[in-house]
Formats: C-alpha cells, sequence, structure tokens
C-alpha cells in the first residue's frame, strides 16, 4: 500500500507548482508530477490484478463513523490501471493543449486536475463509507472547477451548474444508502456491511438507490443530462479523463456495494439489463444525430456505459442462477469494456482536441478534408472509431464479444425456455443494433472530418499537433491493438477480478473457454492484416514504374464543384435518423433545388434530447423557482450573515447537548 499512498500524493501535489509559479516551466513539472504519480501507482495496481492479492490498511479519525480505511483488490486495481494510464497521458496532452488555446498551461487547471486524479484513485481503495463520500465529493468539484477551466463563456458556465446539481442529486441517493446501510449494521466499515443486505427485506430499495446514486454519476439514461453539457465545456484532455475513467468510478462503486451484499435477486440483473439496452441504443442514436464532435463522442460514453450495464445484468442473472460459465463470461466482458472504453474513448476524446486546435472549432460540418493535413491524428482517430464501433481485431471486439458468448451460453443452458432466454435474447439484439448504428456513425464522423474537402478556411489550414500531443493519442492506439490481438491473454487477466466481485460464489476459470475461440479469431485477423499489407506492397511495386494520376470525383455534371457538394453530417445519417424519428424527435429544414442550374439548397437536423429537455430542465426550472424565494436573506448586510452562522452554532450546540 506504501507505493499506493506515495502515487495518491504526488498526484493530489501535482499541481501545486501551477499555482505557486507562472510559466511553462510549473506547468512541465506539474505534469511531470502527474506521470510520475501514475506510474508508481500502477505498480501496485498491476500485481494485485495479476496475482489476486488484496492488501488493506486502516487507521482512526476523529471524523464520526469515518475512519482511514482503504483496500486493494484485483477489483480496485481493474479500475485504477486505466485511471493511472489515462491520467499520465491526458496531463502530458494538458501540458502542450492548453498552451496552444493561449494559456501557458499553468495556473488552477493542472491543480484541479491532480486532486481529480488523486481523488478518483481514493474513490476506488476507499474501504470506509464516509471516507468513500468524502473522496466522491472532492472528485465531483475538482472535476467541476475543470469543466469550467472557460468560464469566461455563459455556455461554459451553465454547462458547469448542470453538472453540479446531477452529481449532486445522485450523491444524496448515496448518502441515504450509505446510512441505511450504516443503521442495518452500526457500522461505515465496507467489511461490516458483507451480506447485510441480502438478509434484509429492503434490498431492492438498497439496490434501487444504488443504482440511481452511482447510475447518475456513470451516465445511465435518463440520469446522463450532464454528459452532454460538461464534456463538450471542458479542455479536452479533461474530457478523455472523465469519459474514459471518471463515469467508471459510478460503475466501480455499484459493483462494490454488489459485491458486498451476497447473491443477488434475479430482477436486478434484469432491471440493468433493461437500462443498458435503454442506454445503448438511446446513446447511439443521439450520438448519430450531432453535429458537434464532443456532443457525439459524449453520447457514446452513455452508449459505452450501457454495454457495461449489459454485461453486468448478464452476469447477475448468472450468478442468481447459479451458471458459472454465463457469469464469469458476461462480468469479464463488462470488466474487460470498463478497460477498454477508457482507452478508445480517451484516443477520441484527444484527437477531437487535436481538431479543435488545429481547425478552431468541433462543428462537424464546418470540417472535412483534414486526413491530407493531420494524417498522423487521422490513422489515430482512425483506429478509436473502429474500436468503439466493435470491429475486429481491435479492443472493443474482444470485450463486446464476451458479452455476446454469455447471452449464446444463457440461451444453449440445458431446459431453457423461452422466459429463461429472455435476458440473453434483450442482450443480443441489443449490442448487434448498438454496433451496427456506432459503425454508422463513425462513419459520418470520419468521413465528414478528415475524409473530402475543408468546409471552412481554419479547416483548410489545419496542422498536426505537437508531438507532446500526438504521442499520447499513438499510444492509446497502440493500446487499441495490442488489446485486440492478444485477447486470447485476457481471460486469464479478467479471472481475479471477477472472482473478487463474486467473493469466490462464481468459479471465473470458465473464461478460460473462451480462450480458443478467441485464439482463432486473432490468428483469422492476423491473416487477413498479413494479406492487407501483402496486396499494399504488391500494389506500390506495380505502380512504382508509372504516372499516377489524380483528379476529383465525379461531379453530376457540375463543371466546378464546390465543398457544398458534400455530404454533410446531417445528410449522411439522415435515413437512420429518419427512420428512428420517433425515439429521436428529430427536427429538419430542407431548402430544395429547383430549376435546371440551381443556387442553392440545404438540409439540417436537430435532435431532441427527450430527458434534458422534457423531464429535468422544467423540473430545474421549478425547483429554481421556489429557491429564488429565499434570495430575501441575501440582502449583502454582514452583520446578518454573522448572525446567522452564530444562530447555527447554537442550534447545533443545543442538539448536541440535548442527544447527550
Amino acid at each position: 500500500m506504501a507505493l499506493l499512498f506515495v502515487s495518491i500524493a504526488l498526484l493530489a501535489l501535482s499541481g501545486v507548482p501551477s499555482i505557486v509559479g507562472r510559466g511553462r516551466a510549473p506547468a512541465l513539472i506539474a505534469a511531470a508530477l502527474a506521470v510520475a504519480g501514475a506510474s508508481v501507482g500502477s505498480i501496485p495496481a498491476a500485481r494485485a490484478l495479476v496475482s489476486g492479492e488484496s492488501s488493506s490498511f486502516s487507521h482512526a479519525w476523529q471524523i464520526p463513523f469515518a475512519s482511514f480505511s482503504v483496500g486493494l483488490d484485483a477489483l480496485s486495481a481493474l479500475f485504477l490501471i486505466p485511471i493511472f494510464l489515462l491520467t499520465a497521458l491526458s496531463a502530458v496532452y494538458g501540458y502542450s493543449y492548453l498552451r496552444g488555446h493561449g494559456r501557458d498551461g499553468a495556473g488552477a487547471s493542472p491543480f484541479f486536475f491532480g486532486i481529480l486524479a488523486a481523488s478518483m484513485a481514493m474513490v476506488v481503495i476507499a474501504r470506509n463509507g464516509m471516507l468513500f463520500l468524502i473522496s466522491w465529493e472532492v472528485m465531483a468539484l475538482s472535476s467541476f472547477f475543470l469543466v469550467t477551466h472557460d468560464d469566461a463563456s455563459e455556455r461554459v458556465r451553465r454547462a458547469g451548474i448542470t453538472y453540479l446539481v446531477a452529481t449532486h442529486i445522485g450523491t444524496a441517493f448515496l448518502l441515504a444508502l450509505f446510512a441505511l446501510m450504516a443503521m442495518r449494521t452500526g457500522s461505515m466499515e465496507f467489511e461490516q456491511w458483507r451480506g447485510a443486505a441480502s438478509l434484509a427485506p429492503s434490498a431492492g430499495a438498497l439496490f434501487l438507490l444504488a443504482l440511481v446514486g452511482f447510475g447518475t454519476k456513470a451516465g445511465f439514461m435518463p440520469m446522463h443530462v450532464w454528459l452532454p453539457e460538461a464534456h463538450p465545456a471542458a479542455p479536452s484532455h479533461v474530457s478523455a479523463v472523465m469519459s474514459g475513467v471518471m463515469i467508471k468510478t459510478g460503475i466501480y462503486g455499484l459493483m462494490r456495494m454488489l459485491s458486498l451484499w451476497g447473491a443477488p435477486a434475479e430482477w436486478w440483473g434484469w432491471t440493468l439489463i433493461a437500462v443498458g439496452a435503454v442506454s445503448g441504443v438511446m446513446g447511439v442514436l443521439s450520438a448519430l444525430a450531432q453535429h458537434e464532435l464532443k456532443a457525439l463522442l459524449a453520447y457514446h460514453s452513455v452508449e459505452n456505459i450501457g454495454i457495461i450495464a449489459l454485461g453486468l445484468g448478464l452476469g447477475l442473472v448468472g450468478v442468481s442462477r447459479g451458471m458459472p460459465a454465463v457469469a464469469a463470461l458476461a462480468l469479464g466482458g463488462a470488466l474487460l469494456h470498463v478497460i477498454n472504453h477508457a482507452v478508445f474513448k480517451g484516443l477520441l476524446f484527444l484527437g477531437a482536441g487535436a481538431v479543435i486546435r488545429a481547425a478552431g472549432t468541433g462543428e462537424i460540418d464546418r470540417l472535412g478534408g483534414l486526413i491530407k493535413r493531420m494524417p498522423r491524428t487521422a490513422a489515430s482517430f482512425l483506429v478509436g472509431s473502429a474500436a468503439i464501433s466493435g470491429l475486429p481485431p481491435l479492443n472493443g471486439f474482444v470485450s463486446e464479444f464476451l458479452i455476446y458468448l454469455a447471452a449464446f451460453a444463457l440461451l444453449g443452458a440445458p431446459g431453457a425456455t423461452v422466459f429463461s432466454a429472455m435476458p440473453g435474447l434483450a442482450v443480443i439484439a441489443s449490442l448487434a443494433l448498438i454496433g451496427g448504428l456506432a459503425a454508422a456513425c463513425f462513419a459520418k464522423a470520419f468521413g465528414t472530418i478528415f475524409l473530402g474537402e475543408p468546409r471552412s478556411d481554419a479547416a483548410s489550414s489545419s496542422t498536426e499537433p505537437p508531438l507532446a500531443m500526438r504521442a499520447p493519442m499513438t499510444i492509446l492506439a497502440a493500446g487499441c491493438i495490442a488489446i485486440g490481438l492478444g485477447a486470447p491473454l485476457v481471460p486469464r487477466m479478467l479471472a481475479p477480478a471477477v472472482n473478487s466481485f463474486t467473493a469466490g460464489a462464481i468459479d471465473a476459470s470458465a473464461l478460460a473457454g473462451a480462450v480458443p475461440i478467441l485464439t482463432m479469431l486473432v490468428a483469422a485477423s492476423a491473416a487477413l492484416i498479413a494479406v492487407a499489407a501483402a496486396a499494399l506492397i504488391v500494389r506500390r511495386r506495380l505502380l512504382s514504374g508509372r504516372e499516377v494520376k489524380r483528379t476529383v470525383t465525379w461531379d453530376c455534371g457540375y463543371a466546378a464543384p464546390t465543398t457544398r457538394m458534400q455530404y454533410t453530417a446531417s445528410s449522411f445519417a439522415q435515413p437512420l435518423t429518419s427512420a428512428f424519428g420517433a425515439l429521436l424527435r428529430v427536427r429538419s429544414h430542407a431548402e430544395g433545388v429547383d430549376g435546371l442550374f440551381p443556387e442553392k439548397g440545404s438540409f439540417s437536423s436537430h435532435a431532441r434530447d427527450f430527458s434534458r429537455e422534457d423531464v429535468f430542465e422544467p423540473l430545474f426550472a421549478t425547483v429554481a423557482s421556489w429557491l429564488a424565494r429565499f434570495r430575501v436573506i441575501q440582502h449583502g448586510n454582514v452583520h446578518l450573515y454573522i448572525l446567522y452562522i452564530a444562530v447555527a452554532l447554537i442550534s447545533l450546540l443545543a442538539w448536541s447537548f440535548g442527544g447527550r
């Protein structure tokens, strides 16, 4: 645990140089300390994940119900590794990114970035309810200040408030959950909660509190409303960390509680499958209708959290039915997708930051042709796009394939009926639809941004970002490929984490059954890559002695085609958004062509977010209107403010002595 404490301390203090000093050197020191802290913490985390061994440390605190109780097991380690990896790479990227945006890279942003990384690690290793909630709140506040980094923008300020309100709604449910557990067990120590919920008649209520409380942070629909606001507002390296790992603390919290509560009820698994299906399908549909790159990626976070929920829900069904193969494969797929999503979503957000830095905009319809000007960024973004779409031989395919195997194992179980197979059928149908729509969405995104011709002057003058921004993207792209080609080794890596989550109730060795088929898939993928490489070499040799000419694409008879003749993001996605128009509530505007030589024509569309526009915005407006009545006490009189404090202190003292 000593190395882990050193790591967290380095991360927490990494931003101090940027506070006490200005200029390039303090920012560089801050990034170096963040990388050092993440690197040190990766050592015990990797050791715990591979060996499955647990370690713990506890020290008394003066805070009521609190103790500094921490622990490291395989489940915590699996979440720590992507936290440390993405923190280190994003710190390096952020140093150059902030300087490229007219900032010197110093100031409050590196400070809060280090606090965010340290608090995420503390959330994952906390073993006391009060310590967990304190770390959870520090994580929420530090990320709020990072989201509002560019606080001169009204849009950014609104996004920050939305995030702050949403995260504290979730925290309110967690306070209720932890209070009930403390009342039932007489302790806030997680170890004392083991098995307590499964014996209680209110276990279902505890599960629902955990689902809403942690699901708000994770981004389950309809609690996702803060993601499309906060991710586009934050700096891109912060968006990468928030989307890639911070929202996973919600998944971790839910899994930690479930691991303490003993055997789950089967309907818990059904509920998570339903939540996962809605989040996955609606998330990818909403992404398909977006025109701003970071908003598109934010909705894909909702989609991938849905995929994790599908695997987790199917795993709980397997545990409750005593089906080790189903449980191990589904839980293994869900846990692997936690890592995979951190890798490819971090890559995509960093790629989005490179595009925005170069072109000055994230509006997809104002981009185009960047593959000629930013070939390295385009190659990295293409790898991330294929990985998030679940295409082999990349990492996203492996985790989704394990969940598929679990679903088919449930369908093929002896004595299976239509009803008992329903969870498996729902998972298969959801994953298939999500995968197809994700591929269409990223064909739109990559094609519109990187292919064709520039749609603006800024896009036509774009250049590659500095090495400090390219290197993290290259490392993450290599990670997508390495995990995909190393798929046969994955089950062995996941087994300790699955055993830790189920407390040994399920034999995770069933994961080994996936090794032969994963080996065949990797071999087939390697052969395909080899054939493609050979074909490319042959093509180059055949063309080496010939003159190669380039010309414009077919121009439909126009002598001078313009960039307006290209597909836009709206027109590319229109067939799919129209097909799902009832769910997306798409508003379209079209100006058709007229005459033999039409001068103009246009098409645009906008999809409404039902949860945000029809549920939460009216709710927030009502609450704000009611709270506005209390503004009368904010009169600016300092003497009365001091009186308020005195009255509160006297009331607390009276309550304390009365209790005694």
